[in-house]
């Protein structure tokens, strides 16, 4: 039976932290650089408030320009007419990325190692898949349907450190004092645009913490961050509908008479740079707040429970909560939406969950985020594949770096960016495949090394853009969106 909404209680389950939400183990766990990028992504949200001219019903406007006020100014000049798109119609159409911050270890996942010494070894079993390798038995619903996806073993970053390694990965650059880089779905939504009423590029609850802004590319270009949790008790979009006791009629009277105080405006030679600016913000907020299928997207509608199941909402993790129960952690809910997203002309998003900075005891943060992220990861390349929509849609699990190759003396691992594993499914990615592998302890590349830039030229490529080309920033100064990267064809089906 369809439903209108699924929610959890939230008793000792999600928090809606910039981890991902996850309480439980990993809530006060970390180093240092995680507990700054956690916290650093809460007190940049809570920047962000509505209300301006929620008198005209139009709050939502307010909410864009205020999110695009609080990135950097100063280095907003871009070209869009530099460069070309690569040939050939895109094999995607859009991206889900699906970020798992803190460091996810390979060896408790896609790389286990299990003929290692044993304090190198993964700290579970092993589950086989239909091509005859092997993952972490953590991930038995994963490894079911590894003929839909491909793993990467042999990806290579560069620095271990989550906030500069988390700026590399949305970024494709490190960090510099010079500039500024927009992340990719800014720079999609820039090449790309709207696609239908929605925003081009959303993020599931928000961004993470240390990304930053747009870059040199305008705050236009950011992410519309929900700033609320699917996976949370009476989860609702801030100031993503009209206000209460406004009928639409009234609501578009209200509409016409800011066109004519515009128009005075106008009249009085205001500057049209910042009031064309200010159009694009409403234009956009009446676009989504008039669009059935824009509104439809962010809520569960329509969503029989079946769904539900397919993506685990009822699974747990197996370590209790402060109120000693096992809970939910809500990722099934958020990638459901994200499908929703894209179904409805998203270009680009971003989900993020869990905190896997697991210094102290790798083996119990596993116990108590995998069984959650292996359902709804399953769950949502199985659903995408039953409604023709995996063909279009590239399916991508990030995380800043891997972990080290040996347990340290507190049963857990550190930070490694030498070596680690990420997963892509759809968008024209090989079905079945294994790409490159560590060596034998999981430490270095052995075969087909990765870098993380030529992964995200790939993926550019496939949604048709040449990673080549090169905008302009500060209106002089031209920066490929990726710089040397290369194509890997070898995962391309």
């Amino acid at each position: 039976m369809p439903r209108s909404r699924k929610v959890h209680d939230g008793a000792g389950g999600m928090t809606g932290g910039g981890a991902g939400g996850i309480a439980g183990a990993n809530d006060a766990a970390g180093c240092a650089g995680w507990r700054r990028l956690t916290t650093a992504g809460a007190a940049r949200r809570r920047v962000v408030r509505a209300g301006v001219f929620a008198g005209l019903g139009l709050s939502l406007a307010d909410l864009l320009r205020l999110e695009a006020r609080g990135e950097p100014a100063g280095a907003a000049a871009f070209s869009a007419e530099a460069g070309a798109r690569p040939k050939g119609a895109p094999k995607a159409r859009s991206v889900i990325q699906l970020h798992l911050p803190g460091g996810f270890p390979h060896h408790e996942s896609f790389d286990p190692k299990p003929e290692a010494p044993v304090e190198y070894r993964g700290s579970f079993g092993v589950v086989k898949t239909g091509h005859g390798d092997v993952f972490s038995d953590n991930l038995p619903k994963t490894a079911a349907i590894a003929d839909k996806v491909t793993v990467v073993r042999s990806v290579v970053g560069k620095i271990p450190d989550h906030g500069l390694a988390t700026y590399h990965l949305f970024k494709g650059y490190t960090p510099s004092t010079v500039i500024d880089y927009p992340p990719m779905g800014s720079v999609v939504s820039h090449e790309l645009g709207k696609r239908g009423d929605l925003p081009p590029f959303i993020a599931i609850p928000s961004m993470p913490g240390f990304v930053g802004g747009t870059g040199f590319l305008s705050s236009a270009y950011g992410p519309f961050e929900l700033n609320a949790d699917p996976g949370q008790k009476g989860f609702k979009v801030r100031d993503f509908s009209i206000p209460a006791g406004v009928t639409l009629d009234r609501f578009d009277r209200r509409r016409r008479a800011r066109e004519i105080v515009q128009q005075q405006i106008r009249s009085l030679e205001a500057d049209p740079d910042v009031l064309d600016t200010m159009d694009d913000f409403y234009k956009s907020a009446y676009a989504v707040l008039t669009s059935e299928q824009a509104q439809r997207a962010f809520t569960f509608d329509g969503e029989p429970e079946e769904v539900f199941e397919l993506y685990g909402s009822a699974v747990t993790g197996a370590v209790k909560g402060p109120d000693n129960k096992y809970h939910p952690k809500g990722l099934a809910e958020r990638l459901i939406i994200a499908r929703r997203l894209v179904e409805a002309g998203t270009r680009f998003v971003t989900v993020e969950y869990g905190g896997w900075d697991c210094h102290v005891d790798v083996q119990k943060s596993c116990l108590d985020q995998m069984a959650p992220l292996d359902h709804a990861l399953t769950g949502l390349i199985t659903d995408l594949d039953r409604r023709g929509l995996l063909d279009s849609t590239l399916v991508w699990v990030t995380s800043e770096f891997g972990r080290t190759p040996k347990v340290n003396r507190e049963s857990g691992r550190d930070h490694w960016a030498r070596v680690y594993s990420l997963l892509l499914a759809g968008g024209g990615v090989a079905r079945g495949l294994v790409h490159g592998a560590s060596d034998s302890t999981g430490g270095e590349p052995a075969r087909d090394a990765v870098p993380l830039e030529d992964l995200q030229f790939t993926i550019y490529h496939q949604l048709g853009i040449d990673a080549d080309k090169e905008l302009v920033a500060f209106g002089t100064r031209p920066i490929e969106i990726i710089k040397d990267g290369r194509l890997v064809k070898a995962i391309l089906g």
